[in-house]
């Protein structure tokens, strides 16, 4: 099941690699992690997806609370969130393959930022699953070169992970 996990942290040196330490110690996967300075310089906003089950995901949460870089946390994907993800993508385009990857760009409202004679760099924002169709799509045309963010993502309605 794949879980996305948000948390406030400190915003000090080494306070990512005791995150990332708590997963790799316990083998647990991290399949994106996003972090930022917050609009308070003290704190940073870690946005982490993994997998695994209920009880995975509970001893994840509980690690993670035991740290003490660790200010607040909260498991998005328990309640309705929004999520987004941003994704570079170089493809080669010559020919008509050109108008195919602006159409295709269009249809996902994806934006050119960068043309060549041979190439064209589009970004595409969106779920993990909107961005990984787009790839898909590509599927005749030969993709160079793939840049991701991994997951973004915040709780909706009044709902907050503040202090």
């Amino acid at each position: 099941m794949r879980r996305i996990i948000s948390l406030l942290m400190e915003n000090e040196p080494g306070a990512l690699s005791r995150v990332v330490g708590l997963f790799s110690q316990r083998s647990y996967n991290i399949d994106s992690l996003t972090v930022a300075p917050t609009e308070d310089n003290s704190l940073s906003r870690l946005t982490v997806m993994t997998s695994g089950d209920e009880r995975k995901i509970e001893q994840i949460t509980k690690h993670l609370n035991k740290l003490i870089d660790v200010v607040k946390l909260v498991d998005l994907s328990e309640s309705a969130h929004i999520e987004r993800e941003l994704m570079l993508i170089k493809v080669k385009a010559v020919g008509a393959q050109r108008a195919e990857v602006q159409r295709l760009a269009d249809i996902f409202r994806g934006q050119i930022v960068d043309i060549t004679a041979t190439a064209l760099s589009i970004q595409v924002t969106g779920t993990s699953d909107k961005l990984d169709a787009f790839i898909a799509a590509q599927a005749e045309n030969t993709v160079l070169e793939v840049a991701r963010t991994g997951v973004c993502g915040i709780s909706r309605g009044d709902k907050v992970l503040t202090l």
